[in-house]
């Protein structure tokens, strides 16, 4: 049983790293073909001002590196789920059919999410690239999708799935009732404002790959194969991008992949919470802590120079302060890196106690 479940999640990962790989060429190819990069230099900081500092680290790539490398996430991640849901279909046999990880009532919904977030996120990228200068669809637009789409899924969790409660480690449950569902917005919205993480070459891929094994494992433990791997198959494709998002990077994720990717995780929280007899929610400021502080620095940031009129970083988020204060790009990514990795693990202890 042991070896049965774990090949239903480590060859659909293995087959969404290679499909990543495979498909990287031919995506790089048609990013430069149509020039999909900013063609106007600039940034507008937090407070709506001119990014100046942000502009004295980025100047040399931000009109030369194609965007829209989400593409590759999700595109890997649909071909592996459906794809191994087809061959169940068409070719059933033992093992087609133990790699159908497609189901109602643990993967729809992730897929859902992901498909929706990628599509929105496609559509700021596209107009971010025009020669006018857009800065793609305007913030509080996204935050509006955002936060209708989490207000639907909540409310599948709450009326659909009778979720009510969150899990409470060494202490039971937290009985929410409905404002269940203002919880998930609140979350959901707060892991998208962390997606501005992916602002050094390396740095997302590493932070998000190892939020999602994190939960492939907490899904496993809990006996929720399917969502572990479509977990898995996420981290699958985070990592295929990865490998081409290495200093230099041959494309950036954007808003394509990070939207997509944080209404997702989520999501996964959620169902490897209560619904799965664990402590999913719990462990998600410690799983995703990186997109914490780069949320709490931002907030921080703004606080300041509204209520004392200066910054208490050169640049917010935290990662480009570190850049701003002379850290190396390399160093900032690996040091993150590292600590995803210690976060995971800890999550993980935390969302498996019992």
């Amino acid at each position: 049983m042991i070896t049965s479940s774990l090949i239903k999640i480590f060859i659909p990962a293995t087959a969404a790293f290679i499909i990543g790989i495979l498909l990287a060429p031919l995506l790089t190819h048609y990013l430069y073909k149509f020039r999909v990069w900013k063609k106007v230099r600039g940034k507008t900081a937090l407070d709506g001002s001119h990014a100046v500092e942000f502009e004295k680290l980025r100047t040399d790539t931000e009109t030369s590196t194609p965007r829209m490398g989400g593409i590759l996430i999700w595109m890997s991640v649909i071909f592996v789920t459906v794809g191994t849901w087809a061959l169940a279909q068409f070719i059933p046999s033992p093992l087609t059919e133990k790699l159908d990880f497609l189901s109602r009532s643990q993967t729809w919904i992730p897929l859902f999410t992901l498909i929706a977030g990628a599509s929105m996120g496609f559509v700021n990228d596209l107009l971010d690239i025009q020669p006018s200068g857009e800065r793609g669809v305007r913030l509080r637009t996204r935050l509006l999708f955002v936060t209708l789409v989490s207000l639907f899924i909540g409310w599948w969790f709450y009326a659909k799935l009778g979720v009510t409660a969150i899990g409470i480690p060494a202490d039971g449950t937290l009985e929410l009732g409905v404002f269940i569902i203002l919880l998930f917005i609140l979350i959901t919205l707060g892991l998208y404002a962390g997606g501005v993480i992916d602002g050094i070459d390396g740095l997302a891929g590493g932070v998000f790959s190892s939020a999602f094994m994190a939960y492939a494992g907490i899904a496993y433990f809990q006996g929720q194969y399917d969502i572990a791997a479509f977990s898995a198959t996420v981290t699958g494709a985070i990592l295929a991008f990865l490998w081409f998002n290495i200093p230099p990077a041959r494309f950036w994720m954007t808003e394509t992949g990070t939207m997509g990717l944080t209404m997702t995780l989520a999501v996964i929280a959620f169902m490897t919470d209560t619904l799965g007899n664990g402590y999913g929610i719990a462990a998600l400021p410690i799983i995703a802590f990186p997109l914490v502080i780069t949320v709490v620095s931002n907030i921080i940031q703004i606080a300041s120079k509204k209520l004392r009129g200066k910054k208490v970083f050169l640049i917010a988020p935290l990662h480009h302060h570190f850049e701003a204060i002379g850290w190396p790009a390399y160093k900032v990514t690996m040091r993150y890196w590292i600590l995803s990795i210690i976060c995971a693990v800890i999550g993980m202890t935390i969302a498996l106690l019992k």
